[in-house]
């Protein structure tokens, strides 16, 4: 909303996301925070009172946060420990303008929290993408799925240009790191949420939502299941529309998932 008046400094909107998701019901937590909260290096990032940090080739993030709507305590600790390193890099736009990169595409997570009070291990995932300018300027959607398989991972990037052209692409990592560009896979509709979201796919075989995750005016998070190369896998499936996204309606209330602080 700040970028309606003028150049604005990304450092001075920064937060860390939380979404939880269990037995223990949903809790999410996305808190704002100015420059003056910031501190970063080339291993760590602070922001309040929560953090990131490289540590012996694990990467530790410390929770300390309040969700809302409804105010509640997170604080733990999640660590990620990379089984697969990539320094692979993709344009996700024809000018270069957005970056990304699939820094750990299969990792060992451990997460163990003091509030709520749980614990979990699993598979997990590392990524990161930057840009020169804001997202909705050059894209009009997009989706994006991510599996870990026996041979590494299965990643799919699909995204609807600001032209209305679409770019897509999919990617096999394998366990040293190189990424291979295989053939997309054939589109699929997983169906709309609550809030008439759309979510496209790509698979070349049946596919069912085990999940939704995440349902909110312009962004679902979503865990399908399908198979590939012959084995069952689940996938972790995103879909965003920056049409919604830039409507003036869903900016006034982005402040009610994303408060900000001092």
């Amino acid at each position: 909303m700040a970028r309606r008046f003028g150049a604005t400094d990304p450092e001075n909107f920064c937060s860390i996301n939380i979404g939880l998701y269990g037995d223990l019901g949903h809790r999410w937590t996305m808190t704002e925070r100015p420059k003056k909260l910031l501190q970063r290096s080339r291993t760590q990032f602070t922001i309040g009172p929560s953090s990131m940090s490289w540590e012996d080739g694990c990467l530790v993030i410390r929770i300390n946060e309040f969700t809302v709507p409804l105010p509640s305590k997170v604080r733990g600790e999640v660590r990620l420990y990379p089984h697969v390193r990539s320094s692979h890099e993709a344009r996700l736009d024809p000018k270069g303008e957005h970056i990304w990169r699939p820094i750990a595409p299969v990792a060992r997570v451990e997460a163990v929290f003091e509030k709520p009070n749980l614990r979990w291990s699993g598979t997990g995932y590392h990524d990161m993408n930057w840009g020169s300018v804001p997202l909705e300027e050059s894209f009009s959607s997009w989706f994006w799925s991510r599996a870990a398989t026996r041979n590494g991972a299965h990643i799919v990037y699909d995204r609807t240009l600001r032209d209305g052209s679409s770019a897509g692409f999919a990617l096999e990592i394998d366990h040293s790191g190189i990424a291979r560009e295989i053939p997309l896979p054939k589109p699929v509709d997983l169906g709309t949420t609550l809030w008439r979201m759309k979510r496209p796919a790509r698979a070349d075989h049946p596919v069912r939502v085990e999940a939704t995750l995440e349902d909110s005016p312009f962004y679902t998070r979503s865990l399908i299941r399908t198979e590939l190369g012959g084995e069952e896998v689940d996938v972790f499936h995103e879909s965003l529309s920056l049409d919604r996204f830039r409507n003036p309606m869903i900016q006034a209330m982005l402040p009610f998932k994303m408060p900000r602080w001092g």
